[in-house]
């Protein structure tokens, strides 16, 4: 297609493949984001002396858009795999559930009840077509398949714990699309769960990335708010920014959250206001924590104990080698919720407080010395709830403001929200505008 001026408000991951691939498609791109640096959700942060993601963050084997990028950037050998495995802290007790000897031992369930919830899986990771799933609550495919008692024991408390409340609006595309991205982390065959990083964490990444875009031309400015994105009397798409400034372009990509998008761009339609503001957004919050020793071994830790705040305890030095992280063992410990939950207006130091205390229950032999860190990080719009008939709600990408599109991460309709699906509705979506 012709050379066009394009113009791309955000610079996660989302708005850092838009403007690496109109690059490429001989485009002329500017890349304008709020915060210091590109990165979004996938950016770092300092923790003392160690720096590392503010979030928690993986690659998997079968994630081949994300190692597709690095290949282009030039670091995809140094992803390092490692096996992971898997417990569950259950009642007060910790249990290993990392293959098929220890999920034949697991306790709670019987051997019926054992088999329907593998039968669930397996018959999840067959399905093709997930499309008719979008009709079907989650909660009556999963009882469905795995009888009452098991989703009480196992699944609901998974759900609440990944989706609040939102669980009971929730189509069977969620845990589908859940169950689909583990299996394929499994090597054939072996049915290891292998996780990738990159030393540095993603800060190696957004680096590499960030030197790819320059290397394309791509203008780049951080720091640098957009105020409102509208069209000219001769219907070309014009960003005003904080500073007062204003920039004519071609076309022009919103990438923020579906609601902040509908406020950012004037002269939208009452329809698409309203798909819009309709997309329901789950936050965060996460405490990162550094110890001076190891807690488990399991990089994941799913919680079924309703008394525990946070969704589940994410060891991230089960995974990456501690000489990157200081010598000390890394935990994530995330909760997610709406982003009106009154647990936002809490202080960090509260927050801290009441996940500590909590995280001290499931490893009483934790004393305060042994913790060298503990931050908070939030963020009010991460997730998106896959409701019923998800795909058909939302909005199209392109806009009634003439050359206006809107492109993020609501549009990850079946799949669960990761940097490689971030990936995958920015090309996806990108080949549809450029057409």
């Amino acid at each position: 297609m012709e050379p066009k001026k394009w113009g791309i408000v955000g610079g996660g991951i989302m708005g850092m493949t838009l403007a690496h691939r109109l690059a490429q498609s001989g485009q002329k791109v500017s890349l304008f984001e709020a915060a210091p640096n590109l990165g979004g959700l996938a950016s770092p942060w300092k923790m003392g002396d160690v720096e590392w993601d503010k979030f928690y963050h993986v690659i998997l084997l079968s994630d081949l858009r994300t190692r597709n990028i690095l290949k282009e950037t030039g670091i995809e050998d140094k992803i390092k795999w490692v096996e992971t495995k898997t417990g569950f802290y259950i009642n007060g007790k910790l249990y290993s559930m990392s293959d098929t000897i220890e999920f034949l031992k697991f306790p709670t369930l019987n051997v019926i009840d054992k088999f329907r919830l593998g039968l669930t899986i397996i018959v999840a990771s067959k399905i093709k077509n997930w499309k008719r799933l979008e009709k079907i609550p989650v909660t009556a495919w999963l009882k469905k398949w795995s009888g009452k008692k098991t989703f009480n024991k196992i699944w609901l408390p998974l759900l609440r714990a990944k989706l609040g409340e939102s669980y009971q609006r929730t189509s069977a595309v969620f845990i589908w699309a859940t169950i689909q991205r583990l299996y394929g982390a499994r090597r054939s065959g072996l049915k290891k769960e292998m996780f990738g990083y990159v030393p540095g964490g993603y800060k190696t990444i957004i680096e590499a990335f960030t030197q790819r875009l320059k290397e394309e031309h791509i203008q780049i400015k951080t720091n640098f708010a957009a105020r409102e994105v509208s069209a000219t009397i001769n219907g070309k798409p014009v960003i005003s920014f904080a500073d007062g400034s204003n920039e004519e372009f071609d076309k022009v990509i919103v990438t923020l959250p579906s609601g902040l998008a509908a406020k950012l761009c004037k002269g939208l339609s009452g329809d698409e206001i309203n798909r819009l503001n309709g997309v329901e957004y789950l936050g965060v919050i996460c405490v990162a924590v550094l110890l001076d020793k190891p807690i488990s071994g399991y990089y994941v830790t799913n919680i079924t104990d309703t008394s525990i705040p946070f969704t589940g305890v994410i060891e991230m030095s089960s995974l990456v080698d501690k000489k990157y992280l200081g010598g000390h063992s890394l935990i994530y410990l995330p909760k997610y919720v709406s982003p009106d939950d009154p647990l936002f207006n809490n202080s960090d130091e509260e927050i801290k407080n009441y996940f500590i205390s909590n995280f001290k229950k499931m490893y009483p032999w934790l004393h305060e010395e042994n913790i060298q860190f503990a931050g908070v990080a939030r963020a009010n719009h991460v997730i998106t709830v896959a409701r019923l008939n998800y795909s058909e709600l939302l909005p199209d990408i392109k806009t009634s403001i003439s050359g206006v599109s809107i492109i993020n991460t609501a549009h990850i309709k079946d799949g669960t929200l990761n940097v490689n699906e971030t990936i995958r509705v920015a090309e996806t979506k990108l080949a549809e505008l450029l057409v």
